[in-house]
């Protein structure tokens, strides 16, 4: 374990350079199977007020947890801060803090989520470029109201994104 990190990759995935991009992302070393526990984030809680204070880099290391609280990473180079978004992901979330595998993963391939599954506030916002065929074209903090996405991800959002999504389901049509 490197020194100071606290958050779990998988001993299956590996942070390595991303080509497309130039930055990083995390890679499969071996087949993972679906289900699998891939990535348990760690770092520390902080309010909304908190969270505006941070650099844009601090606020990519960083994830909404609940109504009103983020987790953001203590260390700068957590592996599991690697992970990407995709519009069409191969992985999850699984609670406030772990992803797992929606799928098989292949090896060499880039583990992904969409935020969508886990960002409600617009505190982190940007022009997709996943290259996906169902590419969104903008990450918002208020995609996880999409109803195509709740059938697509059924499982897989927040917990506290999927008590809103419930509560949209039972409120009447207007």
């Amino acid at each position: 374990m490197v020194e100071g990190v606290t958050s779990y990759l998988s001993p299956r995935l590996e942070v390595r350079g991303h080509s497309e991009t130039g930055g990083y992302g995390v890679f499969a070393r071996e087949p993972v199977e679906a289900g699998e526990l891939l990535v348990v984030w760690s770092g520390r809680v902080v309010t909304p007020e908190q969270l505006a204070q941070f650099s844009p880099e601090m606020l990519r290391r960083s994830v909404q947890v609940e109504e009103n609280l983020y987790l953001t990473s203590i260390y700068p180079d957590e592996p599991a801060d690697y992970i990407n978004h995709s519009c069409n992901p191969n992985a999850g979330m699984s609670g406030q803090i772990a992803v797992v595998a929606m799928r098989v993963i292949a090896p060499g391939e880039e583990v992904s989520i969409d935020y969508a599954m886990c960002d409600g506030t617009p505190y982190d916002e940007f022009d997709c470029q996943c290259g996906a065929p169902n590419c969104r074209r903008r990450v918002t903090g208020d995609d996880w109201s999409r109803p195509e996405l709740w059938e697509r991800y059924a499982g897989y959002f927040s917990p506290y994104l999927q008590r809103r999504i419930d509560r949209l389901k039972k409120s009447p049509a207007t």
